[in-house]
């Protein structure tokens, strides 16, 4: 059984389709145990919209026992996840 399950973000997560990367994002990761990875390898720019979503996955994640971790974070999103405290409590690889 493989509890793991990689998600690929977008160029940019905006107020435009941050909605549908939420869903998208809650329907991969099912029941919120395991792990559930946000690969930001293509992402250039998260608005706070984007950051709503990543929250809301990140807390459930965590209420059910499994975890959020975000891999190849950008200098630049590093900097927005810093300045708004998300640093303090997300998992960044």
């Amino acid at each position: 059984m493989d509890d793991r399950t990689v998600y690929r973000l977008c160029e940019r997560v905006d107020a435009v389709n941050s909605p549908a990367v939420q869903q998208e994002m809650d329907e991969l990761s099912k029941d919120g145990t395991g792990e559930f990875i946000i690969d930001f390898a293509d992402n250039k720019y998260v608005s706070s919209a984007g950051l709503r979503a990543i929250l809301f996955i990140q807390k459930k994640m965590s209420k059910a026992g499994g975890r959020e971790i975000l891999i190849n974070v950008p200098d630049s999103v590093k900097e927005i996840f810093d300045v708004t405290g998300y640093s303090r409590f997300l998992t960044i690889q």
